[in-house]
């Protein structure tokens, strides 16, 4: 059973910087793609950047060139570094796979940026 724990969220300023953790059980993780996902309230949930089991990645237009996904096989883990932060940016941020390889969606990591 896959399990995912999202990490690293928090409260920062504009223009400040995080970086979110995802632990991924089981032994699949080195060959499925991975993906980082957000949803501000009221809003749906989104694709915010993916990677493949090749390192291929893709980023959502709104966070292009500020956000850096990556993964660690030897971790099961996939981060996402994000850079130059705005308030449009506050959201819950979650991992999992993509369509049509998807999991239980962990807890999410809240993150919150101010003005």
């Amino acid at each position: 059973q896959v399990q995912l724990v999202e990490s690293g969220g928090g409260l920062v300023q504009a223009g400040g910087s995080l970086r979110l953790s995802c632990a991924v059980s089981g032994s699949i993780f080195s060959i499925k793609a991975w993906a980082w996902y957000r949803q501000a309230p009221g809003k749906q949930r989104e694709l915010v950047a993916s990677i493949s089991s090749g390192r291929s990645t893709n980023y959502a237009e709104p966070v292009k060139g500020r956000f850096t996904i990556s993964r660690d096989n030897a971790k099961n883990t996939v981060y996402l570094q994000m850079n130059s932060l705005q308030p449009e940016d506050t959201a819950v941020y979650y991992c999992n796979g993509i369509r049509p390889t998807q999991f239980a969606w962990g807890q999410g990591t809240q993150v919150t940026v101010s003005s």
